[in-house]
């Protein structure tokens, strides 16, 4: 019994272990992308900040915004704002590792958690300030507590850990469907079904305010595409390995670990883990886009524990199952499979994966730019690298800018009015633009009135200097114009068609000034 007790212990703790020295390799990438620059420049407000923010954008992520605003409190860094993400996919890989040992044997569960650990989108995530990796943590901990439950525990915990995970982040609620499926195909009696009902019921009534919040906010996730079939296609390999003899060798071990008895097994509780959450926000995605890889990244704890199953299944039908040096072998076959995949791992490590780079935008503005400078962001959300790396663009001087983001109760500030905006450009010899790619293209024309002063003034006032400096970077455009030299008339519109486009921009200005308006929200 001692013998079993330490090889259960063991067969947690090493893929719990593992996948804490994979998340702590390369941590600190040298600098953030803009969805890690938004949770670390909102967790460092104060909690008044960060609550008059969640009223207008970002409520999906208020509760861990909180959880980030302790942990920065500590010591601001890369470190601290991936620390949690990596700490929540170690336990998150030990969790599974439990429910393998409970549901199967020891083996299952070593060999599930490592695979768990081995899973490059996982470890993309473990890296990542934002809280996708910790809700994958709390969703397999909701997972082995409806397993204790139905084995005679108290539904609270259950009801509690599930609460929290959906707070964290409200899609996560489709693991209630797959844990109803899994009641249904255990075939529990009525005192199961009750308790599981009272937990699932308070843990909604939980995110109902928050749901219908962030129903308002929805044009946060306006920039989603509807999901098509490679969208399953892409999932599939991402949680099973990325193709060739590991894809294949995963997909028939978790096809044989599908059949099972009416009863509570390790493939009545991952297989709906697996596939219903994601299927479930694919199919709902085609009459409102609202699919993405991430959002489901808590269901990837399910299929590492259907393929260890299945490999334990075809040992025993072969009559090896019971050699000592099988677990062992096992664990070889899951680091044989990690090599296969190490070049993902290593990428993972660096600035390639992440659309852009921060850091290096502030970092080119801080060798460019000279104080008394004066920079125009175009649009408003180019103002994030001067947020998140501010000693870049330290003495230089923000036209538009009328009030910063903590006391503007937006992400990245509110900007003037239009009118005097104006006034203030015009006022300029030379202007240093940040553009995001797409703001300099002859097609882009912003529906904000701020943002078409700022286009049409530079586009029509001003020109490129001469010699030409110009610098991109991860994307990024910076760009030092200079005054137009008068010759006669300005381009552009006809001087009755600019007067009323004038008339229109100064009612638009209020709406700017409306304590109503809210600024466009970054990307869940």
């Amino acid at each position: 019994m001692e013998n079993r007790s330490w090889e259960n212990r063991a067969a947690v703790a090493v893929p719990a272990g593992v996948m804490l020295v994979l998340g702590l390799w390369g941590v600190e990438r040298g600098g953030m992308w803009r969805d890690e620059a938004v949770t670390f420049q909102v967790a460092r407000r104060s909690v008044p900040e960060i609550w008059r923010l969640l009223h207008g954008v970002d409520a999906v992520h208020g509760l861990y915004y909180l959880l980030m605003h302790a942990v920065l409190a500590v010591r601001p860094g890369e470190l601290a704002l991936r620390l949690p993400s990596v700490c929540g996919a170690a336990v998150a890989a030990g969790l599974v590792a439990v429910l393998g040992v409970r549901l199967a044997r020891p083996r299952v569960g070593l060999w599930a958690g490592l695979l768990y650990a081995a899973t490059p989108l996982v470890g993309h995530y473990a890296q990542e300030g934002r809280s996708y990796a910790v809700v994958g943590a709390g969703a397999a901990g909701a997972t082995l507590l409806l397993v204790r439950a139905v084995r005679g525990g108290s539904w609270r915990p259950y009801g509690v850990v599930v609460a929290l995970t959906c707070v964290l982040h409200e899609l996560a609620v489709l693991l209630l469907l797959a844990h109803a499926v899994t009641l249904l195909h255990a075939r529990v009696g009525r005192r199961a079904w009750r308790g599981w009902a009272g937990a699932a019921g308070a843990a909604v009534v939980v995110l109902l305010p928050l749901a219908l919040v962030s129903k308002v906010q929805a044009g946060q996730v306006a920039w989603l595409p509807r999901p098509g079939p490679d969208s399953a296609e892409r999932l599939l390999h991402a949680a099973l390995g990325t193709g060739g003899p590991v894809f294949w060798t995963c997909l028939v071990l978790a096809l044989v670990a599908v059949p099972g008895p009416r009863r509570l097994t390790l493939a009545s509780v991952a297989l709906p883990w697996a596939v219903l959450p994601p299927l479930t926000l694919i199919a709902a995605s085609q009459l409102q886009p609202i699919y993405d890889d991430r959002y489901v990244l808590y269901a990837f704890g399910a299929a590492p524990l259907l393929v260890a199953f299945g490999a334990d299944r075809v040992l025993t039908m072969l009559r090896i199952g019971m050699s000592p040096l099988v677990p062992l072998a096992g664990t070889l076959a899951v680091a044989l499979a990690f090599t296969q995949q190490l070049p993902l791992h290593r990428q993972d490590r660096t600035l390639l994966t992440r659309p852009d780079s921060l850091a290096a935008v502030s970092a080119l503005a801080a060798r460019e730019l000279r104080p008394g400078d004066s920079v125009v962001f175009l649009p408003t959300i180019g103002r994030r690298a001067a947020v998140t790396y501010p000693a870049g663009f330290r003495g230089v001087r923000d036209v538009a800018l009328a009030t910063p983001g903590p006391a503007s109760g937006t992400l990245y500030g509110r900007e003037r009015s239009p009118a005097g905006l104006r006034r203030d450009l015009l006022a300029l010899d030379r202007l240093w633009v940040v553009a995001e790619p797409y703001a300099l293209r002859s097609s882009w024309y912003p529906r904000n009135p701020t943002e078409r002063v700022k286009l049409t003034v530079v586009t029509e006032e001003f020109v490129p200097s001469e010699p030409r400096r110009e610098f991109v970077r991860d994307g990024i455009t910076l760009r030092l114009y200079a005054r137009r030299p008068e010759q006669g008339p300005p381009r552009g519109l006809p001087p009755e068609a600019r007067e009323a486009q004038e008339a229109l921009e100064a009612l638009e200005a209020l709406e700017v000034r409306s304590p109503e308006r809210r600024q466009r929200p970054a990307p869940w």
